[in-house]
């Protein structure tokens, strides 16, 4: 089954932090484009990873053909077109740089999009930047036209929250505003969560997927329990069916919880190409308020 994430890569600060360094990453559809990127860092503003440092903030590139990509050709020759970085930040520290990577065939359905708001010019999201590679054109053009108050639609409703929200079924869901345009461009998924950034504005990332290219083989989210000390498991979605299993089960230390326990301590993002997994930390207010993991 292929996903719409083809390729998640970590990028984090060298020791003097001078540089962004490969810390790890899922390369399972594109090894050769894996290879080439064990060799290479990034200075600030340079690539995708440093253009999200140097802004702090999400940066998408809708096109990797003649951007300022450093991997183009290899890219290309791993049939992959679109790419999204996002920094992660605890505070005002940059512990990593997320870098989330898909294709663009004509069954390669699904989109990226970065919703912003910015408190000094208005109290709703807007579209700062969307990916729709193949998906049907109408939902580009209604996405492009609206905004989003806080609590409203899938991206409002994360922020409001400050946590991941994820739509199994787009269709039946009343938080999703365009499931009638969705349904017609064949999106049945839906994944927002919160990014964290430097300065005062609101990036939320939002992921659609069709049914036949999910967004991720399996989705989890681990947040704390009442105490703090142990992380309990609030979703746990598996494809191609997409159930939401029980999620009743108890707390468990982080220390057992490997790489996603890793990236709760520390709110660093981890990579295990064995499992296929990206634990992905959602840091709000300098701390660490959930982990949600993508195992692509």
């Amino acid at each position: 089954m292929k996903t719409f994430i083809r390729v998640a890569e970590v990028w984090v600060p060298s020791a003097d932090g001078h540089v962004l360094e490969l810390a790890g990453g899922l390369f399972d559809g594109a090894p050769a484009f894996g290879a080439i990127s064990r060799t290479l860092c990034f200075g600030r503003a340079e690539g995708l990873p440093g253009r999200a440092w140097d802004e702090g903030r999400p940066v998408l590139l809708r096109q990797i053909e003649g951007s300022y990509f450093r991997r183009i050709a290899a890219a290309r020759a791993a049939g992959l077109s679109a790419a999204v970085a996002l920094p992660i930040f605890l505070g005002e520290t940059l512990t990593s740089v997320v870098v989330l990577l898909c294709g663009d065939t004509e069954l390669h359905v699904g989109a990226i999009e970065l919703w912003r708001n910015d408190p000094r010019v208005g109290t709703d999201l807007t579209l700062a930047d969307g990916y729709y590679g193949s998906t049907d054109p109408g939902l580009e053009a209604l996405t492009r036209d609206g905004g989003l108050p806080r609590g409203a639609g899938v991206p409002g409703l994360a922020w409001q929250r400050e946590a991941s929200v994820f739509i199994a079924n787009v269709a039946q869901s009343t938080h999703f505003l365009r499931a009638q345009e969705a349904a017609q461009a064949g999106i049945v998924r839906a994944l927002a969560l919160p990014c964290s950034v430097r300065g005062r504005e609101t990036w939320v990332l939002s992921l659609l997927s069709s049914s036949a290219t999910p967004i991720a083989r399996r989705i989890e989210s681990w947040l704390p329990d009442a105490g703090g000390a142990g992380l309990r498991r609030a979703l746990a979605v598996s494809e191609p069916e997409g159930p939401v299993e029980s999620t009743d089960t108890p707390a468990m230390p982080p220390d057992a919880l490997g790489a996603i326990g890793v990236a709760w301590r520390t709110g660093v993002a981890q990579a295990v190409p064995g499992d296929g997994l990206l634990a992905l930390p959602v840091n709000v207010d300098g701390v660490v308020a959930e982990v949600l993991a993508l195992y692509v």
